[in-house]
């Protein structure tokens, strides 16, 4: 159940499947995040389905944490979410996208620095950093 729920029901296992590897598990994870944010239309609901989510993905996470393997994929489907709550349209794509890059390339302040968080706290916390700056993105749009 924990294996089913860190790899968002299996779509982190998809790349190696496919390739033999992990890489570009995290934007499998995150697609997840599209559908999800387009079919829940209250922010309130998304903000609290996100804290779920990311509960739910700590526990689920907790005892494959260590060294963050590719296929956990859980903490980019909430980033992700957290990246588009509330918005539509061209803010949501440019959330969406602030997000992953900001994960990927942990670039902005904070996003490194969560990562070192202990086990499955590190691998979470990253990416809902990194989602603060899609969320922030976003609605920087929104707001022009």
């Amino acid at each position: 159940m924990r294996r089913l729920l860190a790899s968002s029901f299996g779509l982190g296992l998809i790349p190696r499947r496919i390739r033999g590897s992990d890489a570009g598990a995290g934007t499998f994870g995150a697609a997840l995040a599209i559908p999800l944010a387009i079919a829940v239309d209250s922010a309130w609901l998304e903000i609290s389905l996100v804290a779920v989510v990311a509960v739910a993905g700590i526990w689920a996470a907790r005892p494959f944490a260590s060294g963050d393997p590719g296929w956990i994929v859980i903490d980019e489907t909430a980033g992700a979410w957290l990246g588009v709550i509330g918005l539509g349209g061209w803010p949501f794509v440019i959330g969406w996208l602030v997000a992953r890059v900001a994960d990927i390339t942990k670039w902005p302040p904070g996003v490194g620095a969560a990562e070192p968080l202990p086990g499955a706290w590190g691998v979470m916390a990253a990416d809902l950093v990194a989602g603060l700056y899609g969320l922030a993105a976003g609605w920087a749009i929104t707001a022009l």
